[in-house]
């Protein structure tokens, strides 16, 4: 099928990464579904992306934690867009604190959005998916810490280890039917999620925002630099039109080498 008739749905897609990954999609020619809990904004930017690439879009009010939205969001795919092509799961947050002080309710929370909520969507995207049997692409968006541990992130390092184990499950079950599954893993992205961590890390360690930066973010890296949105996005679009299912069951990391696979 050609790029220009497929359609993406990235969840958490109304700012940061998500939404330079919508805008990568909708510049090849997608249609797009934005999935976000804040509709107004899903909205704005869906209206953005029309109008600058003349693609259709979807806006969607979505808990990805809850199945029940989960369930509404995607009936609502079927009805208006006809079809799904490729998933982006990256609907995320950050909480961060040492292991013995770390509330449990946060436990909860982070692994329900991050992972659990991952689960849901790929549940409903494989329904769908199955029954076009047209194939499809399901992607993560895991984390330099789907590999690595770093301090005072113990429920976003489960999480995304988890994503790992949730993404190569998914491409041996879809595989039969097409459908192929794949992680990219970004090091540090400096998104709003990434600038609130800056002043975090500096009070947990007690060291300066520019040492977190330079020592804590960037210190693995070969050439002490951020990853940036285009880079992720570039690679999520490489590995969603990706022919086959030679790359399946991959992850990707995008780290400036921080990590090497």
């Amino acid at each position: 099928m050609s790029i220009s008739r497929k359609v993406a749905m990235v969840t958490g897609a109304a700012a940061g990464l998500g939404k330079a990954i919508t805008e990568r999609f909708a510049k090849a020619g997608m249609a797009c579904v934005i999935a976000d809990l804040d509709l107004a904004k899903a909205s704005d930017v869906a209206a953005q992306i029309q109008q600058q690439y003349a693609v259709e879009t979807l806006a969607l009010a979505m808990d990805v934690s809850d199945p029940i939205a989960v369930a509404q969001g995607f009936a609502s795919i079927q009805e208006k867009m006809g079809r799904l092509d490729i998933l982006v799961n990256n609907a995320g947050i950050q909480i961060i604190a040492p292991i013995v002080d770390f509330d449990f309710a946060a436990w909860q929370k982070m692994l329900a959005i991050h992972l659990s909520g991952s689960f849901l969507t790929t549940q409903e995207a494989m329904r769908m998916m199955k029954q076009q049997a047209t194939g499809g692409s399901l992607l993560y968006i895991g984390s330099v810490h789907s590999y690595e541990a770093s301090l005072e992130k113990s429920a976003y390092v489960a999480a995304k280890h988890g994503l790992m184990g949730l993404m190569r499950a998914a491409a041996k079950e879809g595989a039969p039917f097409h459908i192929k599954s794949n992680l990219v893993a970004p090091g540090f992205v400096r998104t709003a999620l990434v600038e609130k961590q800056i002043p975090e890390q500096a009070r947990a360690l007690n060291i300066t925002e520019a040492e977190v930066v330079q020592r804590v973010m960037l210190g693995h890296t070969l050439d002490g630099q951020f990853t940036t949105l285009e880079e992720v996005a570039d690679t999520c679009l490489f590995l969603a039109c990706f022919e086959g299912l030679a790359l399946t069951g991959q992850s990707l990391p995008v780290t400036h080498g921080w990590h090497m696979q």
